[in-house]
């Protein structure tokens, strides 16, 4: 792709197989993780990231996974900003208990000890790590840069990394690393499931979120005494450097933030590791 990129869904390439759509099993699931209250659910007062219900959040998210990621059950999931296990929970109820994995990382540690107290218990599978990596609203005295991230994990040991709300609080420098990680950790065939505020520069958004152009870069932002709280990326950076990270992309989805009709809020990035060339 050229510069002619645009937000717009990117028709996937043939030779990428596209499974079934899930059916009225996988309808019952997501009610079932809403309604089950017997899953693991944090205390309202420690819900430190994202609007909305909890339960509900995580379960239009695992459809998402499912319908738009294509995740499978038997596959192995890298939560890239896990917070407090709210995208893990649903989780738990869709993937394989003995083929499919999850590893959680973040900088905040109440989410993770929460996570690692509350979940692995009774999901062994699913395992969460600190990353001590400095942030200036979620983790101030972090001592790693974010342009300096490595997440600990042997190249091409996932099938599927999510980045849920975390492109909306990284500077553009520290995107391309985490895309860069991203791709390194995804096995041939995987895919990269990301949600972001692309900004293509007609729309900024709407009375709750008016971005700024940051310092006539591919950054933006629409708070301006906290630029990470809510942080926009030039809609064509973004592309840029996902391909450059060696990843196809499949499609930017713009999200209902904009003042449309949408599936989800932010917009959604969904990106594909090549399998290796024969």
């Amino acid at each position: 792709m050229t510069a002619t990129l645009a937000l717009r869904p990117i028709d996937p390439p043939p030779a990428i197989a596209v499974p079934a759509p899930p059916g009225r099993e996988f309808d019952w699931l997501l009610d079932h993780v809403q309604r089950n209250r017997f899953l693991p659910h944090p205390p309202p007062e420690s819900i430190f990231v994202g609007d909305g219900d909890y339960r509900t959040i995580g379960a239009e998210f695992l459809g998402h996974f499912v319908r738009l990621g294509r995740l499978q059950p038997h596959e192995r999931v890298l939560d890239i900003g896990c917070g407090i296990g709210r995208m893990a929970v649903p989780l738990t109820q869709y993937l394989d208990p003995e083929r499919g994995s999850y590893d959680g990382v973040d900088p905040v540690m109440d989410g993770i000890l929460w996570c690692a107290q509350s979940i692995t218990p009774a999901y062994p599978r699913f395992r969460f790590q600190r990353l001590d990596i400095a942030h200036p609203l979620y983790n101030p005295k972090g001592s790693l840069p974010g342009t300096e991230v490595q997440f600990g994990f042997a190249n091409g040991s996932f099938d599927f990394v999510a980045m849920v709300s975390v492109a909306t609080h990284l500077p553009p420098d520290e995107l391309s690393v985490y895309l860069n990680e991203a791709s390194r950790l995804l096995a041939p065939g995987g895919r990269l499931f990301l949600t972001a505020f692309a900004i293509d520069g007609q729309t900024t958004g709407q009375e709750r979120l008016k971005f700024k152009r940051w310092q006539d870069g591919p950054g933006w932002y629409a708070i301006e005494e906290a630029p990470l709280a809510a942080a926009g990326i030039a809609d064509e950076f973004l592309l840029s450097q996902a391909q450059g990270a060696g990843l196809l992309v499949e499609s930017l989805r713009p999200g209902h933030w904009r003042g449309i009709s949408a599936a989800h809020y932010q917009d959604l990035l969904i990106a594909t590791k090549p399998e290796r060339s024969r």
